[in-house]
This record gives C-alpha cells, structure tokens and sequence, in this order.
C-alpha cells in the first residue's frame, strides 16, 4: 500500500471514531486511536507517524523494544497490546506508556517492580475475557474484581481501566454485546470502591467494530489493517 493510502486511511478512521462518538454524546477528544504496528515495517510506520500517528500498540515485545529504539526520535507513546511474559517485562519498563494487557497479579506486580527501578508510572489495563473464548488470554468476569483490586494497590504498575477482546465477526454489530459487558463490568467494579479514576479506560474495538466499540464507551481503540492494509505474512 502506498504511504499515502495509509495517510488518508488514518484520517478517514479518526473522522469515522470522531462521528461514533458524536452519535453517543460523548467528546470526539476522549478517544484515543492506537495504530497496530505488528509485522510493519520501519517504513510503514514513519509512514503514518508522519500523518499523525502518536499512539502506536505492538503486540510482541521484541518488536516494541526494536521499534522504540528505532524511532527514538519520534514523539509517540507506545502501548504493549500483547499477553506478556514476567521475564521480557524488564525490556519495556522504560518506555511503553500503557500496557493494555495485564490478567495476572504477577504480571502486573512485575511491571510495578519494573517502573519503579527506572523511576516510572506505567498505566496498566486488567485484560478481561467477556466472551469466555478458551483462546483468548484474560481472566473471566467473575475474577476480575479480586485482580482489580490487587493491581489498584501497586504505585508504578497504574491501574487505569479494562481491556477485552471480542470473538472476531464480520458483522460489527454482533461484538457490541461484549463492549457493552466490558462498560458494564467497570461500573460495576467503581460501584464496589474500586476508585474511579483507576478506571477510566476501556480498551476495546479494533478494525471490524471500532465505531461500536466507542458508541459504547471505549477510550482506546487498537486499529492496524484499516490504517496499514491487510497483512502479507508470506513476504520474507
């Protein structure tokens, strides 16, 4: 794909969030767009970092450490969006701005640990598996107010909010259900005395269901094929 097809895909998206949340009375401002970068080239993400892009999501670790490093020149927050291993937490500790996807409390006690020897707060998501899908990492509904709870004690691991994955679907409409759990589960855990302000994200929606994923409350979408095209795992 051309780089300026990229550019012009990532308009597009961000008028399309922008008109999603004017549909649900909220502020277009409260939404932030994570632009997937796994399997992209340098290239590929100068790309879009140059028509905007300030929020890049990696799901692999080696990837966002060689990435990071690579664009160190460049203004952007990277978000870790993969299920993360204790042992590779060290290796982004110093610059992911969010890890979106904590569903243990030793993970998450890990990146405190991490954060705090490089002098850092790291805002932390609780990845939680609404759909009960047994290839999906995250812990049931049922759990999550006991891991809320020990996360939102941790000073440099931040918990700030839930992350789901959907089953895939074609149809956006039939991932609304589980957005909708996701919302419903973070009312229910403020209710419960987790303090709001440890809650105030949901990361949720991705490139087939990103406008309804915020006409029911995400805060952060994580979009990659309808920004870069789908792709081409077969090209060396």
């Amino acid at each position: 794909m051309r780089y300026r097809e990229m550019a012009d895909n990532l308009s597009a998206i961000r008028q399309r969030i922008g008109d999603a949340a004017v549909r649900a009375g909220r502020d277009p401002g409260d939404i932030t767009l994570v632009a997937v970068t796994k399997t992209r080239s340098l290239d590929e993400v100068r790309a879009v970092i140059d028509a905007g892009a300030r929020d890049l999501g990696e799901n692999y670790v080696q990837e966002l450490e060689e990435k990071s490093i690579a664009l160190a020149e460049f203004d952007v927050c990277w978000h870790a969006i993969g299920h993360l291993q204790t042992n590779k937490i060290r290796k982004i500790a110093d610059v992911v701005a969010m890890v979106h996807s904590v569903d243990s409390e030793r993970v998450g006690r890990e990146i405190d640990k991490r954060a705090a020897a490089a002098g850092r707060r790291v805002p932390v998501l609780l990845q939680v598996n609404v759909s009960g899908e047994e290839s999906k990492f995250g812990v049931a509904e049922a759990e999550a107010p006991t891991l809320a709870r020990a996360l939102a004690v941790l000073e440099h691991a931040e918990l700030a909010g839930l992350m789901t994955m959907p089953p895939y679907s074609e149809d956006p409409e039939a991932n609304r259900p589980y957005h909708v759990r996701l919302r419903e589960l973070r009312d229910r855990l403020v209710d419960a005395g987790i303090p709001a302000g440890r809650m105030r994200h949901l990361s949720m929606g991705m490139t087939g269901d990103y406008e309804v994923a915020v006409e029911e409350g995400a805060t952060l979408v994580r979009v990659g094929t309808a920004i870069f095209g789908a792709r081409d795992y077969g090209s060396g």
